[in-house]
């Protein structure tokens, strides 16, 4: 099994519970919980029983400390993760509406993910056979996206499986908008590619064929693009493809799309090479299958990290989905795989 380190931002998620009443205030309530993209798909990947890392930077303060232990808790390995000595880990405010749809409000101007030194990306990372996880957060200022582009052309060049959750913050960027340029920049490098349809359709400016093109005319072997709970449609350099994901009551998608790839690459962990997945049509299917699986349980509550799928959460579902003969005879993703 691969290890996977998943690279970028882990910061604090105060999730907005409720509200309550003091004289003529009403005050928001906000529980603390650990999040950030690559630090939620780094747990969602050992929750599973992969070997996941995560490599990044928090500040030397209450909330590094805890994303550390949170971290260690569900047994992702932390020897990449770094404290600032005066930055502060990044913050974000997320409140929920009727649906469980998020808006975030981001505390992240100069704190210590932000600072992460293209100099700290140690040739240690890429010293075993590994597939490598990024996110945009890290491309919104010149300094981190250096790092991160160093981060990517290291991996590269140790022949380790490069992966892109694009997932687009737009408040983040300087212009309130993400630099679909710098964004494109990294789609040349990454072997698969995940993107939500708003996404993609912002990046392809409304030429989607062309936009699909540009995205295989580089490393791109696999394109994935989800729509919430609508049809999951991904692409080979051959072939397009559509998966129906569960149907769920959706409590708080914080960390849904990062439960969806978080399932996809543990799930790729078990191959030695990408094209060995990519070359069985039914195989990748099932892979999808499951991911959407992952994704779907970690909707169905609140929080990213305690939300975020175990093996015993998700194979009894797709058990029952897929009508096998016996529940008990899958018990684990090779088994289901086979089945």
């Amino acid at each position: 099994m691969k290890p996977v380190i998943c690279f970028g931002e882990a910061l604090i998620d105060f999730l907005n519970t409720g509200t309550q009443t003091d004289g003529c205030l009403a005050l928001n309530d906000y529980r603390q919980y650990p999040g950030g993209a690559p630090a939620n798909a780094a747990v969602a990947v050992a929750k599973l029983g992969g070997k996941s890392l995560f490599a990044g930077q928090v500040g030397n303060d209450i909330f590094g400390d805890f994303l550390e232990s949170s971290l260690q808790a569900y047994n992702v390995n932390t020897q990449f993760l770094s404290k600032h000595a005066t930055a502060s880990t990044a913050l974000a405010f997320v409140t929920l509406d009727q649906y469980g749809e998020r808006t975030f409000s981001f505390y992240r101007k100069n704190s210590a993910d932000m600072l992460f030194k293209r100099e700290q990306v140690a040739d240690e990372w890429f010293s075993k056979d590994t597939i490598f996880h990024f996110c945009s957060n890290t491309l919104t200022e010149q300094g981190i996206a250096q790092s991160t582009e160093y981060a990517v052309n290291k991996a590269l060049q140790t022949n380790a499986i490069v992966s892109f959750d694009v997932n687009l913050r737009h408040n983040l960027w300087p212009e309130g908008k993400a630099n679909i340029d710098s964004v494109n920049n990294l789609i040349r490098s990454a072997h698969i590619i995940k993107f939500s349809l708003d996404e993609f359709n912002y990046l392809a400016c409304g030429n989607n064929e062309d936009y699909l093109t540009f995205c295989f005319k580089w490393n791109c072997q696999l394109v994935i693009v989800t729509d919430g709970a609508n049809s999951i449609v991904y692409h080979t350099r051959s072939n397009a493809y559509s998966v129906q994901p569960p149907t769920i009551s959706a409590i708080d998608t914080t960390a849904g799309g990062d439960g969806f790839i978080g399932g996809f690459l543990y799930a790729l962990s078990y191959f030695e090479q990408l094209k060995e997945l990519l070359e069985n049509e039914i195989t990748l299917k099932k892979v999808i299958e499951f991911s959407a699986q992952c994704g779907a349980i970690a909707v169905s509550k609140p929080g990213a990290f305690p939300a975020l799928a175990t093996l015993d959460d998700v194979l009894p579902k797709l058990v029952s989905q897929q009508a096998l003969s016996s529940q008990n005879q899958v018990t684990s993703l090779d088994v289901f795989l086979r089945s």
